[in-house]
């Protein structure tokens, strides 16, 4: 019961490795904000957790935009009165070389895989501080440290991530924030399973590439999460921790 009382925001809690983490955290005693643009998955996921015996609390919210993010901690501060630990998982794939992609699709991804990590955490920080520490953990990719061909907004947007985390580790270590990222490889998520689809290709298909025999499970992930959050990882701060059954980027 690592997380006993603690508050904890997961940010894309709707599903796949989102709705991993926030279960683990309400597994380990926290008291978890589930969020996500999708609000009937938020509430999914929220009311899992409490039919295991957990402690969740369903807060929709799009955090594309500032507002959105701002909300979000407004909410936690509100209804909980502090924040322990905020993990941005929250990410968007759209995939393609660059002469195939809209400017849409590239402001979109940097909005919810940058913008948004940055508005929450300098909306949750100041709380953070004034409470003498906390932990943050974003959801980087193995695909920001050694880019995978074809997705070049997820892989810059992802190696944004892996630079974020380090920067903010290294401004805010002083106030006792810890800030770290994982780097998943191949997980099975929906959105891993969507791309699998659209190549024609099979989760078999995917576990002959890595040399451990099998792609990641999302829950595999989420005791990542938990580990670099919790007093365990006491001096890991501004850490790039990969999770990948060994597998490279093919």
């Amino acid at each position: 019961m690592r997380f006993q009382d603690k508050v904890v925001i997961v940010t894309g809690a709707a599903g796949g490795i989102g709705t991993a983490i926030a279960q683990r955290f309400a597994d380990e005693g926290a008291r978890v904000i589930v969020t996500d643009v999708n609000a009937e998955g938020v509430e999914a996921t929220a009311a899992a957790i409490r039919a295991t015996g957990g402690r969740a609390r369903g807060f929709a919210s799009d955090i594309s935009g500032a507002a959105g993010c701002k909300a979000v901690i407004t909410d936690a501060m509100a209804n909980e009165g502090r924040i322990d630990v905020l993990c941005n998982n929250a990410g968007i794939n759209r995939r393609g070389p660059l002469l195939s992609l809209s400017a849409e699709d590239w402001d979109l991804s940097f909005a919810v895989n940058v913008d948004a990590m940055f508005h929450l955490c300098q909306a949750a920080l100041p709380h953070m501080i004034a409470a003498g520490g906390g932990a943050i953990v974003n959801t980087a990719s193995q695909w920001g440290l050694y880019p995978a061909p074809n997705h070049i907004a997820y892989n810059v947007t992802k190696a944004a991530v892996a630079s974020f985390t380090q920067n903010l580790a290294r401004d805010y270590a002083p106030q006792k924030i810890r800030v770290n990222a994982v780097c998943p490889g191949e997980i099975h998520t929906p959105m891993l399973e969507a791309g699998v689809k659209r190549s024609g290709r099979t989760i078999a298909d995917l576990d002959k590439l890595v040399p451990y025999g099998r792609i990641g499970k999302p829950e595999e992930v989420a005791a990542l999460v938990a580990f670099l959050a919790s007093d365990e990882a006491a001096f890991m701060c501004g850490s790039l921790v990969e999770i990948t059954g060994a597998q490279a980027v093919a």
